[in-house]
């Protein structure tokens, strides 16, 4: 397997959401993404005004993506084709982002379901400091350095 990881760009955006809409933990439709205002436009909005978006490919195909909100300090998604995971995709990809949050924050947070292997994915990564947001999900943060 030969993945290559880079800056997302606006020509990325389609690939990125089928991504987000393959994955089986977490499923978003692109319908439920558009309720809650995660729209391609929206996203190559982001993509556009900040260095916010990371890609990993396999022969040109997008097979996983990360993104940041940059001024808030967090890791807004990070997800990798469900036939791709455990190959260390998605921990490539999360460290690029971590790179990018620590030249700007000493602590980046993340929200995710308190039970699902995402949440045990980030605190093999150092992710901790585990808040409780509503019952069902958590915050994770994490220190630059660590």
């Amino acid at each position: 397997m030969s993945v290559n990881v880079r800056t997302a760009q606006l020509s990325d955006i389609d690939g990125m959401f089928e991504v987000r809409t393959s994955v089986i933990e977490n499923h978003l439709s692109r319908e439920e993404m558009r309720q809650m205002g995660i729209t391609e436009s929206v996203v190559a909005d982001m993509i556009e005004k900040n260095h916010c978006a990371w890609v990993a490919t396999e022969k040109d195909k997008i097979i996983g993506f990360t993104m940041i909100l940059p001024d808030e300090g967090c890791l807004f998604a990070a997800f990798v084709l469900p036939e791709y995971e455990g190959r260390g995709v998605g921990r490539r990809l999360v460290m690029l982002a971590e790179q990018e949050l620590f030249k700007h924050h000493e602590i980046a947070w993340l929200e995710t379901d308190k039970n699902s292997r995402a949440a045990k994915f980030y605190r093999q990564l150092g992710w901790g400091n585990e808040t409780n947001i509503n019952g069902t999900d958590i915050k994770l943060e994490k220190r630059r350095g660590i």
